[in-house]
């Protein structure tokens, strides 16, 4: 009898350590999810679903495999993702791989994928927050004809917009830089620090 009760003594302070390990746990990668995802843009929280993962990774060569320009690399990431139906998401935006998989997003799950494609090339690319809205803007060290670029720090960036269906690289700014409420790093969780802002 005195052995059961031991054995039930140190049994259970064995579960309890492991439930205080599990917690500690859960409560450490929460603190990461919402340092990386999370970012307060005026008030508000945007939650990011960006991922650099083996599926993207692969996604990303599929699409760009055969091109020799890096207009045609995001040209072609582009087409992927404006071809994808336009279907509001009332929820959290979702990642990339299900937007592809179950076939539609709104703007935040269609630039997520964009995205986070564009990153697995290593482009040089910022999420913009405007009003109700969020479009993707990638560096391109080249001047487009006929295509308007925005100069951030005196560096051109070419807007792409996700949801837009066969639109180009180079699509109109359609907001005053007054309603531009940040340019967002998803990968740092970071806005970017805007110097100067040019649309030449």
């Amino acid at each position: 009898m005195l052995f059961e009760n031991r054995f039930v003594y140190y049994f259970s302070i064995f579960i309890s350590v492991i439930a205080v390990i599990f917690m500690l746990i859960m409560i450490y990668k929460s603190f990461f999810i919402v340092k990386n995802q999370f970012i307060d843009v005026g008030g508000l929280t945007y939650v990011n679903q960006v991922r650099s993962d083996d599926y993207t990774q692969k996604l990303a060569e599929r699409l760009v495999n055969g091109c020799d320009t890096k207009v045609c690399e995001v040209q072609s990431m582009l087409d992927l993702v404006t071809n994808i139906p336009y279907k509001i998401n009332n929820s959290v935006a979702r990642s990339g791989k299900n937007v592809v998989k179950q076939n539609y997003g709104d703007c935040d799950d269609k630039s997520n994928l964009l995205i986070s494609l564009l990153h697995a090339r290593s482009y040089e690319a910022y999420f913009v927050l405007v009003p109700k809205h969020i479009f993707v803007v990638v560096h391109l060290n080249l001047i487009l004809p006929n295509k308007k670029a925005l100069y951030i720090n005196k560096r051109p960036f070419y807007i792409l917009e996700s949801t837009a269906k066969n639109s180009k690289i180079g699509f109109p700014l359609r907001y005053s830089f007054d309603e531009i409420k940040a340019f967002i790093d998803p990968f740092q969780n970071k806005k970017l620090v805007v110097n100067s802002l040019e649309y030449k």
